[in-house]
């Protein structure tokens, strides 16, 4: 197991929160390390969301414990329906997040079995707060990783591993497991992707050449991550319909598995382009060349529909063989789309490549 930034974040958070409570003298400062678990935050600006949310949530939470305690008073009765209404209050005002620590505020403070409640409550949370603020503190002083870099490595992984897969599927090389376990996997992987995806577009830009650059940036990486889906789709078509291809007619499927070699070529050289090794105006399997290739594949696929039709004995599956070929055509299409977003960012901004993203590819 790696020790991430997050893990990292979090123990100093708490020995930094347990610090100052003890260090401003304040009771059970156990209450601001519990606080600080739940206000680390993977990024700048989440954890100032997180900030303001917890802040609100346990000014509620606070409030409605006051208030039971001094009009009903404290028992497990009472500690219970106070939870419930800061649920009820916290989902009306749209603050889900806080919920949990919010619930730890109402039980830490009417578990009073003092005189003076007030001052006990009081103290118990401001303890919260400070453990939130240290949270933040932390998420300050720790510079946040660079999420573009992440976001492309993720992206640029997920679809080196499929595109093997594709080379390797369409040539019934492929172990049946090995290949269901790796989509899995993938489709874990995707959803990182998108986790970076949301990182990203986070991310703060203080400038309006900045603003502009990020917001052409966020549909490029949009538009990766909508492709590299697109081609775990073939390879999902190919693992589901094997016994099917098989079944092909050697013409056809050569056919096939030279088109799925060009758009797997394609797609390696699109995120090539991308980071300056290929020139923009590169673009061997897109333009009057593809769509010519493209009608080709489709005028055998419906020469040999038709022979199938005539040869009743023949075993020849149109229907299956279809869901691969629409999965083809589709990451064929998003794989063009991605290859003019390219062009046009680079004709504007071909020096805002980071050096960094170049030395992934």
């Amino acid at each position: 197991m790696k020790l991430g930034a997050r893990i990292l974040k979090t123990g100093v958070a708490i020995s930094l929160a347990l610090f100052l409570a003890n260090l401003l003298e304040l009771p059970s400062p156990v209450f601001a390390g519990v606080a600080a678990i739940f206000a680390i935050q993977p990024s700048i600006y989440r954890s100032y969301i997180t900030l303001l949310e917890q802040v609100y949530g346990n000014l509620v939470g606070a409030t409605i414990a006051v208030i039971f305690v001094l009009t009903i008073g404290s028992n497990y009765l009472t500690i219970g329906l106070a939870a419930i209404l800061a649920i009820v209050l916290m989902l009306k005002l749209k603050l889900d997040n806080p919920v949990p620590l919010t619930l730890v505020t109402i039980i830490i403070i009417m578990d009073s079995h003092t005189t003076d409640f007030l001052s006990f409550a009081s103290l118990r949370f401001l303890t919260i707060l400070l453990g939130i603020f240290s949270a933040f503190i932390v998420n300050l002083i720790f510079l946040p990783p660079k999420y573009e870099v992440r976001l492309f490595k993720s992206i640029h992984e997920v679809s080196e591993e499929v595109v093997r897969w594709i080379r390797v599927s369409i040539r019934h090389a492929s172990d049946h497991v090995s290949v269901k376990e790796d989509i899995d996997r993938l489709d874990e992987k995707l959803i990182k992707v998108d986790q970076w995806y949301s990182f990203y577009k986070e991310e703060r830009s203080y400038t309006k050449k900045q603003q502009y650059v990020k917001a052409r940036k966020l549909v490029l990486y949009r538009q990766m991550i909508a492709t590299s889906k697109k081609s775990l789709d073939v390879l999902k078509r190919l693992h589901r319909f094997e016994n099917e291809l098989t079944e092909l007619p050697e013409q056809f499927h050569m056919m096939v598995q030279e088109r799925l070699e060009s758009l797997a070529s394609y797609h390696e050289q699109l995120y090539m382009k991308y980071v300056g090794k290929l020139r923009p105006e590169h673009s061997e399997s897109s333009g009057v060349d593809a769509s010519i290739k493209r009608h080709e594949v489709m005028a055998i696929f419906v020469k040999e529909i038709n022979i199938a039709l005539e040869a009743e004995d023949r075993d020849f599956s149109v229907y299956h063989l279809m869901h691969v070929l629409s999965a083809m055509v589709d990451y064929e299409e998003q794989l063009e789309h991605l290859d003019l977003l390219i062009i046009a960012y680079l004709n504007y901004h071909s020096d805002e490549v980071d050096v960094e993203l170049e030395n992934l590819v």
